[in-house]
């Protein structure tokens, strides 16, 4: 068919020249003129067939090159897909795991590429695209630990800061205690301290770092939550129902009462500020359950699985990019603790129309032994942690001996005064050692290089007697202020009651201790009444 078409045109075309060639001549040259164009015809014919063989032939020649390239590229491009699925799914990831151990990128070539018979022949695009992607990796992995760690630096010296002014605190506390307005300022302003140094351990605790405070001995679960309720600014909206008794190991103190700060935080951020926040602490067969219950919207399939996912890229290791631009910390700082101390936390509906979070905690954080330590009020016995580092706390922590100026006297020797004019005689007041112008506060004399001060008590004075007026030694005396307080005095009537009883009740009153009971009925389940009132 295709050497017919080829055939057509030339044979038409030579058909028309013979023929007009033949009616110009005469009837005797028409033979001749006849035959030359039957000829010429029949070459020009065969030409063209040998023309459109060869053109044929190079044609084919060229579809097969043509179809053998197409087949070649086919089989690279598979080839580069199947080693681009192998890069993404096998090499790539094995390798990142092997930057993150902290080798570099030229160690994880030669270890993992080279070493390898599948990957050694791999193109040099991809083996140059594998160490690009290693080496921006390694970057970003090097500024953000870099981030973190000043994130951290950061957060230990404001707390650094906040336990110095807390311990200044608690002297304040001591020297004005007899004063009920200065007293009550200062508490506001302790928790005020105590929700700074939350913020700043939550942003040690997402760079990675670990709780400031360290807890020597430990402390009951009860008290663990009451320290927990200390440190949220809405602490008058939680109650305390049947708490579990049983303690938590020095060690894990700090970890749970910051989580339960976080989710108590949660509970009454986002709940209407007339409802309460109710917890419970039971015990359950793999530890302790706690749980938080508020009052507020409950939340929709969509926002606790968002919740639940923020938790779960906490436990996996999320950092501080991911958090965003307006970053929501709770979540993630209880989801970097549960997965630092293996405890388990989940949310769930309230029966409040509210939000419930169950934190369980492992078995290996309790304890049944005797737990003096004390997690909130006054008497707290925290202490920094020894990891904050010296140059942090050199810039804070006064120089050794250096203690608030005491008032110097006046007053001139009996002997000298006696001589000048004027003087008269004052009536005799009972001797006060110098010692008693000091407060108990512990004075830090020098610190460790481990970070832990080393203390040194002094005598004990009336609780705000440095800023009272100097006092008659005649004085009536108040036979019945200790039965008043819940105290028996065991002293005579005559006898004024020992300074500082009140400030003692108030504190036995904040650290949740029981007063003794007065009766049988009194004393069966006092540990169980935990309700703030």
């Amino acid at each position: 068919m295709r050497v017919t078409r080829a055939l057509l045109t030339p044979l038409v075309l030579m058909a028309g020249a013979t023929a007009a060639g033949t009616a110009l001549v005469t009837e005797p040259a028409r033979i001749p003129v006849v035959w030359c164009g039957a000829i010429a015809t029949f070459v020009v014919c065969a030409l063209t067939v040998v023309h459109n063989r060869r053109r044929h032939r190079a044609l084919s020649a060229q579809r097969a090159h043509y179809e053998q390239r197409i087949a070649y590229l086919e089989a690279r491009i598979a080839a580069y897909d199947t080693d681009t699925v192998r890069m993404a799914k096998e090499l790539l990831p094995a390798a990142i795991r092997r930057l993150r151990i902290g080798n570099s990128p030229e160690e994880v070539m030669r270890d993992i590429v080279d070493a390898d018979d599948s990957y050694r022949n791999l193109p040099k695009a991809l083996r140059g695209l594998v160490f690009q992607i290693l080496d921006i990796i390694d970057n970003e992995e090097a500024m953000r630990d870099s981030a973190q760690r000043a994130f951290v630096s950061v957060a230990r010296r404001v707390q650094a800061i906040v336990h110095r002014q807390a311990s200044e605190l608690r002297e304040m506390e001591d020297h004005h205690g007899r004063n009920p307005e200065v007293f009550d300022d200062l508490l506001r302003i302790d928790h005020g301290t105590a929700l700074i140094g939350r913020l700043a351990d939550s942003i040690a605790v997402l760079g990675g770092a670990r709780p400031s405070r360290q807890w020597p001995k430990p402390v009951p679960l009860f008290s663990v939550l009451r320290g927990a309720m200390s440190r949220i600014l809405e602490y008058q909206r939680v109650e305390l129902h049947s708490i579990a008794k049983v303690a938590i190991v020095g060690t894990s103190v700090e970890p749970l009462i910051h989580a339960c700060a976080e989710l108590l935080d949660n509970a009454t951020r986002y709940s209407p500020p007339q409802t309460r926040v109710h917890v419970t602490a039971v015990e359950v067969q793999t530890g302790i359950a706690i749980e938080i219950e508020d009052g507020g919207v409950s939340l929709s399939e969509e926002a606790r699985a968002r919740a639940e996912n923020m938790l779960a890229q906490a436990q996996a290791g999320i950092n501080m990019n991911d958090l965003g631009e307006s970053p929501r910390l709770g979540m993630a700082v209880v989801g970097r603790i549960s997965r630092m101390y293996q405890l388990q936390v989940s949310l769930r509906q309230s029966a409040y129309g509210g939000v419930r979070a169950v934190v369980i905690v492992p078995r290996e954080m309790l304890t049944t032994g005797a737990a003096p330590g004390i997690a909130h009020g006054i008497g707290a016995t925290s202490r920094p942690q020894s990891s904050l580092d010296m140059s942090q706390l050199q810039h804070v922590v006064p120089p050794p001996g250096k203690r608030r100026p005491k008032p110097v006297s006046t007053e001139l020797p009996p002997s000298v005064a006696a001589g000048m004019p004027g003087y008269t005689e004052k009536p005799a007041t009972p001797a006060v050692p110098a010692s008693a112008l000091e407060d108990e506060a512990p004075v830090v004399t020098e610190w460790t290089e481990g970070g832990l001060p080393q203390r040194r008590s002094r005598g004990r004075a009336p609780l705000g007697s440095h800023n009272l007026p100097r006092q008659a030694a005649q004085q009536p005396a108040v036979p019945a202020a200790g039965a008043q307080n819940g105290h028996d005095t065991g002293r005579g009537n005559g006898e004024p009651p020992p300074p500082g009883l009140w400030l003692e009740a108030f504190t036995q009153a904040v650290n949740g201790v029981p007063q003794e009971p007065k009766n049988d009925e009194d004393a069966d389940g006092v540990w169980d009444k935990g309700d703030l009132k």
